[in-house]
């Protein structure tokens, strides 16, 4: 049986709207590095770290795709928390898709949060890495985890794997940059906004980004040319969460991604490959959005759709891909 939520607004939630009534993420305030040669005080070990996620998080999502491409699930172990958050958080509980913490033993993930600092008053994010040797989280800021994966793990990843070249690392970083602004977080600006202002100024952004998309993959397989690189694992949780959850949700309703012939074909390219379809999990992120945000959705209700096929053949072939390992 799935616990149900009595959540009130998250009250560290509330701290993020501006006084303009516009959603303004918190920074992510633990943010020690993981280096391959242990300089940072946390070296890259098989065994040593632990990855805790959400299956309905965009943001675990991401380090979820690059652990599994980079072939690294016996280098660093994972669990999932349950998709139903209420006032204490992140939980772990019994369930179809999550389950108990198997390194702790903890409750709930705050629990991590304050074992690294008793004062901490921050959200309780997903995805953080936990350190088994200092028994303390080593990061939550989330853009770093899928670098640190790609660029310190070499040894122990799957070999001729590289998702962020050297040589296109300033055309990744600025497409991530818009990304990141726009889209990414672009679609909680505009779900969390609080007056007609600030949600208009989010929605405008983010479908002027989207069109930009449409017309980048027009011509290119992929965001940074015409190879998979950190860039398509940053944007593609957005899209798979687009029109079963920010559309509606969020009130991102211009446009549906299936509306979008580009970035739709280019998803289900995505969604096809290793790493990709089989981390997506509709039940865990339409749960989680729609019975956790009482602000928005105060019924809980899950809406039923939409019915999607995102096994339905892309027309992405035409380009070239230079990936063949993440076929």
């Amino acid at each position: 049986m799935t616990a149900k939520s009595t959540a009130a607004p998250d009250p560290a939630l509330a701290r993020e709207i501006s006084p303009s009534g516009s959603f303004v993420r918190q920074e992510y305030s633990i943010r020690d590095r993981i280096t391959a040669d242990g300089s940072s005080g946390f070296a890259a070990e098989p065994g040593r770290y632990h990855l805790y996620v959400s299956l309905a998080c965009p943001w675990a999502h991401r380090s979820i795709i690059a652990r599994k491409l980079l072939g690294l699930e016996d280098t660093l172990s994972l669990s999932v928390v349950d998709p139903i958050r209420d006032e204490r958080g992140w939980a772990f509980r019994e369930g179809h898709g999550h389950g108990p913490d198997p390194v702790n033993g903890f409750s709930f993930l705050s629990e991590a949060y304050l074992a690294t600092d008793p004062d901490y008053t921050g959200r309780y994010t997903v995805p953080c890495v936990w350190d088994r040797e200092t028994k303390r989280l080593v990061t939550n800021n989330f853009p770093d985890i899928t670098i640190d994966l790609e660029t310190q793990f070499g040894a122990y990843a799957r070999p001729g794997v590289d998702l962020y070249p050297e040589h296109l690392r300033d055309d990744i970083d600025a497409v991530n940059a818009v990304v990141y602004e726009d889209v990414n977080n672009g679609v909680y600006r505009a779900g969390f906004a609080m007056n007609q202002d600030a949600y208009d100024r989010a929605v405008d952004a983010l479908f002027a980004r989207l069109d930009w998309l449409e017309e980048r993959l027009s011509h290119q397989r992929f965001l940074v040319g015409d190879r998979l690189t950190e860039a398509d694992i940053r944007l593609f949780p957005t899209l798979a969460r687009f029109d079963a959850v920010y559309y509606v949700h969020f009130k991102c309703n211009l446009r549906r991604l299936v509306d979008y012939p580009n970035l739709w074909s280019y998803a289900r390219d995505l969604y096809r490959r290793p790493g990709f379809g089989e981390t997506v999990n509709f039940d865990h992120i339409k749960r989680h959005y729609y019975g956790t945000h009482p602000q928005i959705n105060p019924t809980r209700i899950v809406p039923r759709g939409p019915n999607v096929d995102w096994n339905a053949p892309h027309d992405r072939d035409r380009f070239p891909d230079r990936t063949p390992w993440a076929r």
